[in-house]
């Protein structure tokens, strides 16, 4: 089963982690059930040094879950990779819970995606644009030849969602 992949992507500080924080819940209430595959370009640890799973990952352990009764997590160390592979990622992931794997940045990435653009932001929109871009989200008009949604209506974003999910 391939789970239907769409990005929210944009430049640094437009808000992405923020809309998805409304989205998710909307598209739940709608009865979606969302995966989300976060980017990041910093370091990152999600394991708490000092507590046994970090202890051990750091022996040497390459793959480590973290497992309790309400949720588990599989840390992998990839120090050989030079690039992240987002379709491997998705695959990691279990496509009989999901519906959809929303994935928050990438924006190079040729899969769905809808751009986010606030005036002031970085860069111009255009940057942003190319075939994969479904729809552009803004506080601004813009004539992107997409779909354009109110970057503040977030019942607008979810049901285009949906929608876009039932063609998909």
């Amino acid at each position: 089963m391939t789970l239907p992949l769409l990005a929210i992507a944009a430049w640094s500080g437009t808000g992405k982690t923020t809309l998805l924080q409304q989205v998710i819940p909307l598209l739940k209430a709608s009865g979606i059930r969302p995966g989300l595959i976060k980017h990041t370009h910093h370091q990152m640890e999600i394991d708490t040094p000092g507590k046994d799973s970090y202890l051990l990952r750091k022996a040497g352990a390459d793959q480590v879950i973290v497992a309790s009764s309400q949720r588990w997590a599989l840390m992998c160390e990839t120090p050989q990779s030079d690039a992240l592979d987002l379709r491997y990622l998705v695959s990691r992931m279990d496509a009989t819970q999901l519906d959809l794997v929303l994935v928050e940045g990438f924006k190079d990435e040729p899969v769905p995606k809808i751009i986010l653009w606030r005036a002031g932001v970085k860069e111009e929109v255009s940057l942003l644009l190319d075939e994969h871009v479904i729809a552009v989200a803004s506080d601004s008009y813009l004539d992107v030849g997409v779909p354009l949604l109110d970057l503040n209506r977030h019942e607008e974003i979810s049901a285009f969602i949906a929608a876009w999910l039932k063609k998909a």
